[in-house]
């Protein structure tokens, strides 16, 4: 691996997801092209960025990996030598169905192929009710991947809840974890950047979301603002609703400035309490 660089440009991709999964990979394809062109080094697709996002919808766009959507993203890697965290799409795997992310290289190979940890189940009585568990099943592995920059963990939406699993990515040396998450109008107003910012502050890394563009016709709703927090917990840049893509410099000397200002990484009474994993990624 060639010398770690201090800074790089990450972009996240925004991206409006429609019914037509052709046009869907077209246009990520698209914009991981035009963010590649800004100089982007690690571009982040959204959740489920090949399809509606929806119970109703997983079996019927669900794919085997390697598979159509994987291959385009391969390919998307390669020809813009980018990494690239792939968002995720159903994916089918015998008779189980899985929200899975797929990450590639600038060589267009597979890196390591994340499967949705914690399944969204949650009933808010009068605004929403959901359960991914009807029709997914979880993954079971953590996910990480090494960059000429830096270590990552992968993530995805509900996974950012569970605070335990980006403290392992951070004691992992992780120093940016990324979720792509579409979250909705009920708990995107509530919780996407509490979460993001709660995640960046407690373990000193930075955070990217990607979230698919809001669609206010679509049966779920998603809320985008996909954004990107430091180690500072700052959100140093965030989309609106709509289709875009943002960039932000990932300034891993700062991580370490901050790390060295506050050194709650040396501090931790690890003789009172500790948070391990027990499957390793």
């Amino acid at each position: 691996m060639q010398a770690v660089k201090d800074k790089f440009s990450l972009a996240v991709v925004q991206l409006r997801v429609s019914k037509i999964k052709a046009d869907n990979l077209g246009r990520a394809q698209k914009l991981v092209k035009e963010a590649a062109g800004q100089g982007a080094k690690v571009v982040v697709l959204p959740e489920c960025f090949n399809s509606p996002y929806g119970t109703g919808f997983f079996a019927e766009y669900a794919e085997k990996i390697p598979g159509e959507s994987t291959r385009v993203l391969s390919e998307a890697a390669r020809d813009c030598g980018v990494y690239l965290v792939g968002g995720s799409i159903p994916e089918k795997d015998g008779e189980k169905l899985y929200n899975t992310c797929s990450v590639f290289g600038p060589d267009g190979k597979l890196l390591v192929k994340h499967r949705k940890i914690h399944l969204f189940d949650i009933d808010v009585p009068g605004k929403i009710r959901f359960q991914e568990s009807e029709t997914l099943s979880p993954g079971n592995r953590l996910s990480m991947f090494e960059t000429p920059f830096c270590k990552v963990g992968v993530g995805i939406c509900y996974d950012i809840r569970f605070a335990e699993l980006a403290h392992i990515y951070a004691k992992k040396g992780c120093q940016l974890l990324v979720y792509p998450g579409a979250f909705n109008m009920t708990t995107g107003p509530a919780h996407w950047e509490l979460l993001q910012r709660g995640r960046a502050v407690d373990n000193q890394v930075y955070v990217a979301t990607a979230s698919p563009a809001r669609d206010e016709s679509a049966s779920y709703v998603a809320w985008g603002h996909s954004s990107v927090v430091n180690p500072w917990g700052e959100v140093i840049v965030k989309a609106g609703p709509e289709e875009s893509v943002v960039y932000a410099d990932i300034d891993l000397q700062y991580l370490a400035d901050v790390r060295q200002q506050i050194p709650i990484t040396t501090q931790r009474r690890n003789d009172l309490y500790s948070v391990n994993s027990v499957q390793e990624g």
